[in-house]
Order: structure tokens, then C-alpha cells, then sequence
């Protein structure tokens, strides 16, 4: 006892000597914990779906893991095969040590390993080139190591790195890595037998590659399910339904889905390892393969870009940011989803919505697409052709050009620009530019994602909204255009057939009804198509990323069939093939051309032509005035005739009449030469009183086409292959003369200037030559085979 008690000090102070050097060793050689950005980042899909992952700085795929992200039958088989005393030990078993040790003594050889989890853990976060953790001092060096993770960490925390930095081959390291690598799904959905692979492939990774050796990697498998079954762990039973099934060798390939997405949020979320976004997995796969062989056959250096949103949320639910990422010569790289780029005419919704807010149109309000300057600015349409009078409605649909000016000079350039960037579509201007007429045709810079926000606006009540690409996203809404005026775009944008499609046909009746919108940019360099469901907003671009044009491929053409395709492949919502009800500030009335005014305020005389109209707030506004002075005014014209003559009186005649007071409806002048001849006539002024003074109503004139006649018939000369060349002049005014052929403008001239035309398509044909003011002229004729 004496002895003891002599020695008691010696052992106190030689535990407290012994615990002040491991201090000191620790502080001098603390472990090399992970810094906590230490991982390759993943992007997932809503439902965790990786989507792509990045390498780290080293190039290794490491995504992250813990206890709670990870399949319990994976942590089962990891702690019964590797470490059963895991919650145990302090970092080392000295008991698997000395049974380890009298095995390598008996047999000459490893036979069992001593080495805990923990003490794996060290030896992944130790490594260094040359060291050996296979020798006695580099194993003594291990289990100091662990023993001081042990002392800095908590069991979990031991257990989160393994999970995440056990190697599995190659630059693969942990196990939700290796699962989507080797078995193409989350660790969280791994049966028994996959659970039994992951936890024994980082004893050799190499040699028991799955995708490189299933027959090794599956008689692994099978000795830990054996071990397994042995421990009670897991039935008899299970163990055999999981060696039924087969080790299956899998091409390793990183998740690569949205890729161009997966890239931008990588950037504005650089600290987190795993970012999680608001696409749908399955429709992202889907519309990236439909894409790729839609337009598979487009030419070199092509590229698209496709959005889906989900109106609710402003959640995007696809998005597919080029055509393919690896491609150069298609410039794969550039994203355009959030590229500048012309957007054509997708902005004449908003035009159409604004100018029914500001009580300017309703839905029949009669335009006129003929050719007109607007201060020297002369638009022409698609096609190069024009339709004369059309109601607004139908001038949306058809995506007329000088409607939309005509509009857009009345509503104000700098005004609809800045109600478009306050509703969240910035648009680009060139340097030092300011907004102008050309910007309703595409004459202006816009974001496809911009774009899609705006359009959601007429599914939500004239709320634009920010495309959101994370749920932590901020909700960004800001009004666009009243929810009437909203009501009424989407309106005539879903009453539009699809192309090849009528009302009642196959099953047209069933399918969700979808406003939509097509554009191009000037040259063929932008095609788009942009539509919207109850549910959902689709925007679908193709080009060329540098800029170049793209001849051929328009809109309706290229965009337009794939928007129909995702349109009709998306989730369905009950209703969405049945108009919604119109908010209270929308009506239907009877109006009447040339007036445009309510039919039931006019004589049924003056009422030409009668449309079924939406009307907002109640407004019926009347048709617009010419802008040009020197015009006559459409609308209603009232003057006195003589009522045994019928001629028009003007205020100085030169012998009495007894006047009569009449009235006629006058369609706009530049509608005339689309007008039927019996039309003309009623909304024609009488002539005027020979006894009268001009009372200014006959300003418009008249024009006489020269160098070919009406009714004339048109041949080749014998042996010719060519058309016929004529000369043409206008005669009658000495303002400029659009001339048009088959409604579709050919060239322009000045006063009496003559212009010279081959005439080459063999058929009947009616050429007309337009005055800017109002003055018109017409000659049919035939051309001869």
C-alpha cells in the first residue's frame, strides 16, 4: 500500500505530463478538417434529382452526405461490415487491432483489417504522396489521427465525412456521388443488395469497379450480404431476394440536365456544395431530348432555347439554354435564354393590351393595313403584302406591321418602352438611341426569360412576373396591364387556330387552349414563338448565337411547332381547354365599320359591317381620324344635298336649293382600294352643286395608272422565256405612290416618276397604285402562259 501510495503521484502527474503533450501535439498538428465549401457542387432538380454536378478545385466528384440524406439499409450494412463498435470506441478498437494482429502473426498476412471507420476517415483526410498507412508507423499515425477526430468531432460528424469522401473509383468520392454514378439514382433509394455494393467498394475500389468489373464487384456484394444474414441483421429471406439481383456495368457519365442553368446558379450561389432549383426532372429530360431531334436537322451553327414556367409560381420548370452544350460550332456555351436578341413582334400583345387600357381600341376597332409613313418611317409586313381595313383583333392575330405602328405612334414609343421595364421586360437600345416606331417590330433588344414573364401576364390577371429559378427565389410581380385588357389579349390570342387547324377539327376541342405569339427579327436572325396555358408559359427561340441571319426560318415555321409539341406534353389542369369567364370590367357589344362605335348608337343605314366586339370599362371609341390633314376624316360626315338633285350644297351656292340634311359613314382613305365597289359607293359624297363653291371635301383626288390598262391580257413574245417588262407611271399627284400587286408592294415612286416591272406569273392580277393622299388607282389584268 505504502509502494501504491508512492507512486499515485507519479501517475497523476505523469497522466497530467501525458494529456499536456497530446495537447501540445494537437495544437502543433491539429487534423486537416475539410474547409466547409470543400465539395464538388451539385445542382438538383425540385425533387433532388441531380441535374449536374461540378468537379472541385482537384477534380473529384463529391457531392454532398449525411446519416439523413442516405439510405438506412446503406448505413446498416457500412457499420455491421466496417465498424460495429462505431458508437463505441474512441476512434480506435484496440480489439479488432489485436485480433488483426494475430492474424497477420498466424497466417503471415492480413486476414482481417483492424481499422475503424474513424480511422479511415484520418487516413482520406491525411493523405499525402509517399506516406504508407500500411506500415507500423504510418498506422500508429492513423490511430493518433483518429483519436483526435474522436476529440474534435461528434460521431455524426465522423460519420458525414466518410459518407462523403470514401473512395469508389476514379475521381468518385462518397456515396451519393457513386450511387447516381454507378446506379443512376439517390443514396436515399437504395435497395439491400445496392446497399451492400456502395459499402463495400471503397475496400478496392478499383479492382471492384462495377462499371469495369461487375463479377468482383458482385461476389463482394454478396460476402456482405452474406455477413449480413450471419449477424441477424438481415433475414435469411432478404438476403437471397438481394443476390438475385445482378451487379449491372454502367457507363460512368456526371449528371449533364440543364446544364446552362445549373452554370448560372453555380454562379450566384458560389459557397453552396448543393443547390437545389425549381426544375421538374422529368419534363426537363423529356423537352431536352424533344428539342434535340426537332431540331437536329437545322443548319450548322443553330442554336435554340426553350422556357416552361409555371404561371402560379413564376417557377421554371424546364429550361434548355442551347441546342447542345459541347457543340462549338453552334456556340453551346452562350445561354440564350438570357441572351439580347431582336424579339420581332412578341411585344405586340402588351402594344394591343395597352392601347385597350388607355380607351383607344376594343377588339374591333377598325385599322387599316396599308402602306403609310409615320415621319418618313414606312413598315411593310412579313409577306410584303396588305390586307386594307381589319379589325384589331385580327390584326393581332395576323401580326400586321402598320396596324401595330399606327398604334404604337398613338400610344408613344417612350411611354410603352418604360411601362415595359417597369413590368420587369428591360428592353436595350444602341447606344445614345431612345425609343422609337421600329421598336414594336423588333427593333430592340429582349431576354427570352423577360420575355416568358411578360406573357405570363395575360394567364394571371396582367401581372408580370421574374422567372424564378430557386425556391428561395423573390417573388417579383409587377402589373402589366389591367386584368380586363389582359383578358381580352389572351382572348384573341387563344381564338386563333393553330396553323392547319380549325375550330371543331379532330380533336382541337380537347386540347388546352394556348394564346399564342410567334416573331422574327429583321433578316431571319431570331425566330420565335411564345404561348401560354391556364397553367403554364412556354418561350421557344432559334438563331444563331453570333448574330448572323438564318434565311428561311421564321417564327411560325421553326418555333412555333415545337411551343405546340411542349404545349401539349405538359401536365393538364382541369378546364384548361374552356375560355374563363371575362372579369367584371370586360363586355361584348354590337359595333358597326366604318364608325367603330356601338350599333345600337347609329342609323342601321351607317352600319356597314357589324362585328361582336370586347369592350373594356365600356369604352367604344371610334374609329381613328386620319393622320394626315390633308385626308379626308373617317367617321361621320354630314353636309346637305338638294333634295331634287341629290348634289352636295357647300355653304356659298350661287342660286337657292332646297337643302336636305343627309348623312353617310366614310371608311379611312387608305382603306378604299381593299373596299368592294358597292361599298365605295355608299360612303362616297355626292358631287358638288355645279352652282357651289369647293367646300374642301373632294382633297383626296384621283389617280390614273399608265402603261397598262384595265382589263388588258398580258403575253411573252414568241421564243421568250422571260416575264414582260412594262414602264408604269402614276399620273394625278405629285405626292410618293406605294404600288402593290395582289396587295403586295412592289416599289414606290414619286409624283408622275415612271418605274419599270417584269411581270412573270401567268394568272389574273390587279396592280394599284396607292397616294399618301388617300388618291388611288386600279387596273386588272391577265398575264398568258
Amino acid at each position: 500500500m505504502a509502494c501504491l501510495r508512492r507512486l499515485l503521484p507519479w501517475l497523476r502527474w505523469g497522466t497530467v505530463a501525458l494529456l499536456l503533450s497530446l495537447l501540445v501535439l494537437d495544437l502543433a498538428f491539429p487534423p486537416k478538417l475539410p474547409k466547409a465549401r470543400d465539395t464538388s457542387t451539385l445542382v438538383v432538380a425540385d425533387d433532388g434529382t441531380p441535374l449536374r454536378a461540378f468537379a472541385d478545385v482537384e477534380g473529384v466528384w463529391r457531392h454532398p452526405a449525411t446519416r439523413g440524406t442516405v439510405s438506412p439499409l446503406y448505413l446498416q450494412a457500412l457499420l455491421q461490415y466496417e465498424d460495429r463498435w462505431f458508437r463505441w470506441h474512441p476512434g480506435v478498437n484496440p480489439f479488432a487491432l489485436l485480433r488483426a494482429a494475430g492474424q497477420w502473426l498466424s497466417d503471415g498476412g492480413i486476414v482481417s483489417g483492424g481499422s475503424t471507420l474513424t480511422m479511415q476517415v484520418a487516413r482520406i483526410l491525411d493523405r499525402e504522396p509517399g506516406r504508407s498507412t500500411r506500415t507500423l508507423p504510418g498506422k500508429f499515425v492513423q490511430m493518433l489521427r483518429a483519436v483526435q477526430l474522436e476529440a474534435h468531432l461528434s460521431k455524426d460528424e465522423i460519420l458525414a465525412l466518410y459518407l462523403e469522401r470514401a473512395p469508389f473509383g476514379g475521381t468518385i468520392e462518397g456515396v451519393e456521388a457513386a450511387s447516381w454514378a454507378y446506379l443512376g439514382k439517390p443514396a436515399a433509394r437504395l435497395s439491400q443488395a445496392e446497399a451492400a455494393l456502395l459499402a463495400v467498394l471503397p475496400q478496392a475500389p478499383s479492382r471492384l469497379r462495377p462499371d469495369r468489373n461487375p463479377e468482383a464487384a458482385q461476389a463482394a456484394r454478396d460476402k456482405v450480404l452474406e455477413r449480413m444474414a450471419s449477424l441477424g441483421a438481415w433475414s435469411r429471406t432478404e438476403v437471397d431476394d438481394a443476390k438475385i439481383e445482378a451487379v449491372v456495368s454502367r457507363r460512368l457519365r456526371p449528371p449533364m440536365s440543364a446544364a446552362l442553368l445549373a452554370q448560372r446558379l453555380r454562379s450566384a450561389h458560389p459557397r453552396e456544395a448543393r443547390i437545389v432549383s425549381t426544375i421538374d426532372a422529368g419534363l426537363q429530360r423529356t423537352l431536352e431530348e424533344r428539342v434535340a431531334a426537332y431540331f437536329s436537322g437545322l443548319p450548322e451553327r443553330t442554336s435554340a432555347a426553350l422556357l416552361v414556367v409555371d404561371n402560379a409560381t413564376m417557377e421554371a420548370r424546364a429550361y434548355v439554354g442551347s441546342l447542345d452544350l459541347n457543340d462549338k460550332a453552334r456556340l453551346g456555351h452562350v445561354d440564350m435564354v438570357r441572351a439580347w436578341r431582336s424579339p420581332g413582334s412578341t411585344l405586340k400583345p402588351f402594344l394591343y393590351g395597352m392601347a385597350l387600357d388607355d380607351g383607344l381600341i376594343h377588339s374591333e376597332s377598325l385599322l387599316v393595313d396599308a402602306p403609310q409613313s409615320f415621319s418618313g418611317y414606312r413598315p411593310g409586313n412579313f409577306d410584303a403584302a396588305f390586307n386594307g381595313p381589319v379589325g384589331a383583333a385580327t390584326a393581332l392575330r395576323l401580326s400586321l406591321n402598320v396596324p401595330a405602328v399606327d398604334l404604337l405612334d398613338r400610344v408613344g414609343p417612350a411611354r410603352f418602352a418604360a411601362r415595359l421595364d417597369n413590368a420587369g421586360i428591360a428592353l436595350k437600345f444602341p447606344r445614345g438611341a431612345t425609343p422609337n416606331l421600329t421598336l414594336i417590330l423588333g427593333g430592340t433588344g429582349a431576354r427570352l426569360e423577360d420575355l416568358v414573364g411578360a406573357h405570363a401576364a395575360l394567364h394571371r390577371g396582367g401581372i408580370a412576373g421574374r422567372v424564378r429559378y430557386t425556391p428561395d427565389d423573390a417573388v417579383i410581380d409587377r402589373r402589366l396591364l389591367s386584368p380586363g385588357a389582359a383578358w381580352i389579349v389572351r382572348e384573341i390570342l387563344e381564338s386563333n387556330p393553330r396553323p392547319g387547324e380549325r375550330e371543331g377539327m379532330f380533336d382541337a376541342g380537347r386540347r388546352p387552349r394556348v394564346s399564342w405569339k410567334t416573331g422574327t427579327s429583321y433578316g431571319y436572325r431570331d425566330a420565335w414563338a411564345i404561348g401560354g396555358t391556364r397553367r403554364h408559359t412556354v418561350g421557344v427561340w432559334v438563331g444563331r448565337p453570333d448574330g448572323t441571319p438564318l434565311p428561311g426560318q421564321y417564327g411560325a415555321i421553326t418555333a412555333l411547332p415545337l411551343l405546340f409539341e411542349v404545349v401539349d406534353s405538359l401536365p393538364r389542369a382541369r378546364g384548361d381547354g374552356v375560355r374563363p369567364p371575362p372579369p367584371g370590367s370586360v363586355a361584348e357589344h354590337a359595333v358597326c365599320w366604318p364608325l367603330g362605335t356601338a350599333a345600337e348608337a347609329q342609323p342601321p343605314t351607317l352600319c356597314q359591317r357589324r362585328f361582336d366586339a370586347w369592350v373594356l370599362d365600356g369604352a367604344i371609341p371610334p374609329t381613328f381620324a386620319e393622320r394626315d390633314a390633308r385626308l379626308w376624316s373617317a367617321g361621320l360626315a354630314r353636309f346637305d344635298v338638294d333634295a331634287t338633285t341629290g348634289l352636295r350644297l357647300s355653304a356659298d351656292c350661287r342660286r337657292p336649293h332646297v337643302p336636305r340634311a343627309t348623312e353617310i359613314a366614310r371608311w379611312p382613305a387608305l382603306a378604299s382600294p381593299w373596299l368592294p365597289a358597292s361599298t365605295r359607293r355608299a360612303s362616297r359624297l355626292p358631287p358638288l352643286s355645279p352652282d357651289c363653291d369647293d367646300d374642301g371635301r373632294d382633297a383626296v383626288g384621283e389617280l390614273r395608272i399608265e402603261g397598262l390598262n384595265d382589263g388588258a391580257t398580258l403575253a411573252r413574245p414568241p421564243g421568250s422565256e422571260r416575264g414582260i417588262r412594262l414602264s408604269l407611271r402614276a399620273i394625278g399627284s405629285d405626292m410618293p405612290v406605294q404600288w402593290l400587286l395582289d396587295g403586295r408592294w412592289i416599289a414606290e415612286t414619286r409624283g408622275a416618276n415612271v418605274f419599270q416591272y417584269t411581270f412573270d406569273t401567268v394568272g389574273a392580277h390587279r396592280l394599284t397604285a396607292l397616294a399618301d393622299s388617300g388618291a388611288w388607282a386600279s387596273v386588272e389584268f391577265r398575264v398568258l402562259p
